[in-house]
């Protein structure tokens, strides 16, 4: 039953909605929420104020979805951003996209003007939860206070569950001073079913008959805890891996099976690896996921291990399937499974041993402004083995996927579902706030940086100490590299940046510029070491990467026998 908009409550067993709300939001877990509130949120804001949850006041939405979603991916917990209606709301839409596309749990929550009576006209409305519906899995408007507790659960519910995503809910003013008697639903936990005995009996039987088995691991095996079955599996049956960009750090790539990671679409020293494998065990493949190869029926036999069922696409037709809890089918395949000695690797360690030699020479140039193989090896030399690297999306990626070797998981965060620029910073923060102790380092093209340079203002009042590796092109390196490629002249893609030391400092942090190569690895080392927001420019050349990854690299792919 509705009220007047005074904030009291009508009696010692009520609330109003905004405060149910919140107790909700406690009651799931939820330490934080990321947001840039406004009028329309004050209810809520001074709710949120008298409770245990912090609230964490960002610069632009569009960093707080980044932020919460990061939280969510690391965590496989709901993380929840706020936004005003309106322009808030519509700054919101490019980080949830991120967060549905990567399959990170996300809650997003925006304000209204009363629903039931408004003297406002339309003035800032648009319909929110319209926008919202094709980019999340669940979205809805809060008309009832008594209906908070059952929509919240409802709402976090679908976006923790496989496959995690963003869900939306709007809070309109008028419901959100609303009386209710009701209380919060307390969550419980729900067993993912197992896979059918079945389907992991064929299984086994495909692996055992194959004569090249590789396992690939994707996204999926890195949202959940996987990695101890996957690693016995791994050592019990002696099959190489690959991983795709998302599935990077999920097993120990220094592990002897690791064979490399699919950065490229296709015709690189991992994709010869791949086509001569007459069995892939795809293990967490998430189609939205750039593919790691494209799959041709009759071609290339797949073995689709996941949560759910394969999404059957022109590039991802496989033949076998298990479907369930990928840890218990794992488990059950490793209690079946017999290593046969008619398996044979040899090709693959041949091109391995060959790529690895390859990659090695590339990392040992002195030029300046430096390569892209240069600044992945100096990176890899100064982090430590849990050091978190957040990459921002640029063609520096390509080079962190293909020739950084992940140790820990989720230990190299990268984007390569929606793949949007802007994210890195903001994820860098998040990572730091949930992991304080271990060394974070973002990694970001100039371009990118810029989209929400903002957020240093961010880092440097939450205290947070943060490395920020800024590759400087003066340019979109990615799309010059495809306009290359594509025989264009360069046009449209250049721009100018301010000078990154001086703007270091006038946000109070520490800035440096590299001015030759043999720099880069001890500024690396000084800044991880320092407390504080410490801000690296790095000029990068792109000009060989057509070369790299183009003539020179398909004609030592053919050189492997």
């Amino acid at each position: 039953m509705a009220t007047k908009n005074d904030g009291k409550k009508k009696n010692t067993g009520s609330r109003s909605a905004a405060e149910l709300f919140v107790q909700c939001l406690e009651a799931e877990g939820v330490r934080s929420i990321f947001g840039v509130p406004g009028e329309e949120n004050l209810v809520f804001l001074e709710a949120l104020r008298k409770s245990k949850i912090k609230m964490i006041v960002t610069r632009n939405e569009q960093s707080a979805v980044f932020m919460a979603a990061t939280l969510g991916r690391l965590t496989g917990k709901v993380g929840v951003a706020l936004s005003t209606l309106g322009p808030g709301a519509t700054n919101l839409v490019t980080g949830v996209a991120y967060a549905q596309l990567g399959a990170m749990p996300l809650l997003v929550i925006t304000g209204q003007k009363p629903v039931r009576k408004s003297k406002q006209g339309r003035f800032q409305i648009i319909d929110v939860v319209r926008m919202m519906e094709p980019i999340t899995k669940f979205s809805e408007t809060i008309k009832s206070a008594d209906r908070v507790a059952s929509v919240i659960r409802e709402a976090i519910k679908i976006a923790e569950e496989e496959r995690p995503g963003a869900v939306h809910l709007e809070l309109p003013e008028d419901i959100a001073v609303e009386e209710t008697i009701t209380s919060p639903i307390i969550p419980q936990k729900i067993r993912r079913p197992n896979p059918d005995e079945k389907a992991v009996a064929i299984a086994v039987d495909a692996i055992e008959s194959a004569k090249s088995p590789i396992v690939l691991i994707a996204s999926g095996a890195n949202r959940k805890l996987v990695r101890k079955q996957l690693g016995s599996f791994l050592e019990h049956t002696r099959i190489p891996f690959v991983t795709t960009q998302m599935g990077k750090g999920v097993v120990d790539e220094r592990s002897d099976l690791y064979m490399g990671t699919t950065a490229l679409s296709r015709g690189d020293y991992v994709h010869k690896i791949l086509e001569g494998s007459d069995l892939v065990i795809m293990i967490g493949h998430d189609i939205t996921e750039k593919p790691p190869l494209i799959f041709v029926p009759g071609k290339h036999n797949v073995l689709h291990i996941n949560f759910s069922s394969a999404t059957i696409d022109d590039v991802y037709v496989p033949k076998y399937e298990v479907v369930g809890d990928i840890s218990n089918a794992l488990w059950q395949m490793n209690e079946k499974i017999t290593p046969q000695k008619s398996w044979n690797f040899s090709y693959f360690m041949r091109v391995h041993k060959f790529a690895s030699t390859a990659i090695k020479k590339e990392e040992t140039t002195n030029a300046f402004p430096l390569l892209p193989e240069r600044i992945v090896s100096d990176v890899r030399k100064v982090m430590p083995g849990d050091g978190i690297l957040s990459l921002d999306n640029g063609m520096y990626k390509i080079w962190f996927a293909r020739n950084y070797p992940a140790y820990e998981q989720s230990s190299l965060l990268l984007d390569n579902a929606f793949a949007t620029m802007g994210a890195g910073l903001s994820a860098g923060i998040a990572t730091k706030l949930l992991n304080p102790d271990k060394k974070v380092l973002v990694i970001s093209g100039d371009g990118g940086f810029m989209m929400n340079v903002a957020e240093l203002e961010t880092a440097q009042r939450l205290g947070v100490d943060l490395t920020i590796l800024i590759l400087n092109d003066s340019g979109f390196g990615m799309i010059k590299w495809k306009q290359k490629d594509m025989k264009f002249p360069d046009f449209g893609l250049d721009f100018s940046n301010p000078d990154f030391v001086k703007l270091a400092q006038s946000f109070g942090a520490t800035g440096y510029r590299i001015t030759s190569a043999d720099k880069l690895v001890p500024t690396l080392k000084k800044a991880l070491a320092s407390k504080g927001v410490h801000i690296i420019e790095c000029p990068i050349d792109y000009s060989k990467t057509n070369d790299a990854l183009g003539k020179n690299l398909q004609a030592a792919l053919k050189s492997i026998k």
